[in-house]
C-alpha cells in the first residue's frame, strides 16, 4: 500500500522517473509476453519486438490517449500450435494477419452501426464457452510439459498460486514472472540449465523474424478465433476507462482502439510474432499505482524493443526448462477457462433455459473434442468451428441475446 502511495506522488514530468516507472510496467507484462513464444516454439525476442512496436502503433492510432500495453495473446496459443502442424508456421502467420484485418472490419462495423450489432452476434453465451475451450484445449500440453519434472513444475505452480492468492501490490500482478524465476533458480541449483548457448550468444542481435505465407485454408482456420479476443478487447477498454475515469470507448472511440489492436496484430504476423492484445496485468498495475499517463506505457514499449535486441536475453529465455513452463501452464490455462465461466456468471446467464444449455454444450463438445469439417483443401476445426457453430445456434434458437456485461454506454 505504501508503494502505491509513493508512486502516486511521482512527478512524471521528470524524464528519469518516468522512464523508471515505464520499465517497471514492462516487467509486469514481461513474463506473459515471453511465455507465449516459448510455448509455440519461436524466438521470444520477436514477441518482445512486435509487442513493443505494436504498442506504439496502438498509441499512434488512438491518438496517444489510452494507457495500455499490448503483449502476446494467450487466446491464440492453441490455434497457432494446431495450425502450425497443418500449414506450417509461415502459413499460420498468414492467418494471423487475416485476424488483424478482421479486427479492422469489426472496427468499421462498430464505427458505422455501434456496439449493439456485436452484442447480438457475439453475446456472452457464445463468448464464455469459447474462452473456456481456449484454456481447456491446452491442458494436455501443460501436463505433458510438467511431467518432465514434477518437482520443479509443482514448485512453480505453488509459487504462482501463493502470489495470486496472498501477494499484495505489484507482486500480485506478476505471478507468471515470479513463478518462472523461482522455477528457473531451482532448475539451476539442480543442474538442469545449460548456459553454453548464453555464453555463445552475441550481446546485440536482430530477432529471428519469419516471413509469412498466405494459404486460404490457414486463413479460414484462424479467422474465427478472433471472436473471443475482440470481446475481451471491448471489456478491457471499459476496464481501463474505469481506472482512468475516462470513456475511452467514446474518445478516442472503440473503433480506434480495436483498429489499433488489429494493426498491431497484423504487423506482428508480418514479422513472425504472435498476435497482440491489451494486457489486463498492465491495466491492473495502472489501477494499483494510479499512473494513467500513456507516456509511461510508451516507455515500456520502447524498453521491450531494446530488450528484443539483446541476444543474451533471448538465449537465457530459451534455457528455461520445460517443467518450469509446464508448471505455469497448469495454472494459466485453467485460469483462462475460469474467465470463460466468469463471463457467463457476470452476464447472469440463465441455465434453466434449454437453449442456453444446448449452445454451451455444443460449443464445448466441438471445441474440446476436436471436431472438424473439410471439403477439398478447406477445413474448419477446433475453436474456430466451435465459435461459428455457437454464433449460428445463438441466432437460430429463439431468445433475446444477453448483452456483454458493462458494454452499454451510459
Amino acid at each position: 500500500m505504501q508503494k502505491s502511495q509513493k508512486l502516486e506522488t511521482i512527478n512524471l514530468n521528470n524524464p528519469i522517473k518516468r522512464t523508471l516507472v515505464g520499465i517497471q510496467f514492462l516487467f509486469v507484462a514481461f513474463g506473459a509476453t515471453v511465455l507465449v513464444p516459448l510455448l509455440i516454439d519461436i524466438d521470444p525476442s520477436v514477441a518482445l519486438f512486435t509487442a513493443g512496436v505494436g504498442t506504439l502503433i496502438f498509441h499512434l492510432i488512438t491518438k496517444g490517449k489510452v494507457p495500455v500495453f499490448l503483449g502476446s495473446s494467450f487466446a491464440f496459443i492453441a490455434p497457432i500450435i494446431a495450425a502450425t502442424k497443418l500449414y506450417g508456421y509461415a502459413g499460420t502467420l498468414g492467418g494471423l494477419i487475416a485476424v488483424g484485418l478482421v479486427y479492422g472490419i469489426v472496427s468499421a462495423v462498430i464505427k458505422l452501426w455501434g456496439l449493439r450489432i456485436i452484442e447480438k452476434i457475439f453475446p456472452s453465451i457464445v463468448v464464455g464457452p469459447v474462452i473456456m475451450i481456449i484454456g481447456l484445449s491446452l491442458a494436455p500440453v501443460g501436463v505433458d510439459m510438467a511431467k518432465t519434472n514434477w518437482l520443479i513444475a509443482l514448485s512453480v505452480l505453488i509459487t504462482a498460486i501463493i502470489i495470486v492468492v496472498y501477494a499484495k501490490g505489484l507482486m500480485k500482478l506478476i505471478p507468471i514472472f515470479i513463478g518462472i524465476v523461482v522455477g528457473y533458480l531451482i532448475s539451476i541449483i539442480a543442474g538442469l540449465v545449460d548456459f553454453t548457448s548464453v555464453n555463445e550468444a552475441a550481446w546485440f542481435v536482430l530477432p529471428k523474424f519469419t516471413r509469412p505465407e498466405f494459404n486460404w485454408a490457414a486463413i479460414v482456420y484462424m479467422i474465427p478465433v478472433a471472436v473471443a479476443p475482440i470481446i475481451e478487447h471491448i471489456g478491457d477498454m471499459y476496464a481501463i476507462g474505469g481506472v482512468a475515469n475516462k470513456k475511452f470507448v467514446k474518445d478516442p472511440g472503440l473503433h480506434r482502439t480495436l483498429l489499433g489492436d488489429g494493426v498491431a496484430t497484423a504487423f506482428a504476423g508480418f514479422l513472425g510474432g504472435p498476435p497482440n492484445t491489451t494486457y489486463s496485468e498492465v491495466t491492473g498495475a495502472v489501477a494499483l499505482t494510479k499512473i494513467v499517463d500513456p507516456r509511461v506505457l510508451r516507455i515500456a514499449a520502447v524498453t521491450a524493443i531494446v530488450f528484443s535486441l539483446v541476444g543474451k536475453v533471448s538465449a537465457i529465455l530459451k534455457t528455461i526448462p520445460q517443467a518450469v513452463l509446464g508448471g505455469i501452464m497448469l495454472l494459466l490455462f485453467g485460469m483462462i477457462a475460469s474467465i470463460g465461466i466468469k463471463t457467463l456468471v457476470d452476464a447472469k446467464t440463465d441455465f434453466s433455459k434449454t437453449r442456453n444449455q444446448v449452445i454451451v454444450s455444443i460449443i464445448l463438445t466441438i471445441g474440446i473434442g476436436g471436431a472438424e469439417i473439410s471439403y477439398g483443401n478447406f477445413s474448419l476445426a477446433g475453436i474456430g468451428l466451435a465459435s461459428i457453430v455457437g454464433v449460428l445456434l445463438n441466432l437460430i434458437l429463439p431468445n433475446k441475446s444477453t448483452p456483454i456485461k458493462g458494454s452499454h454506454e451510459e
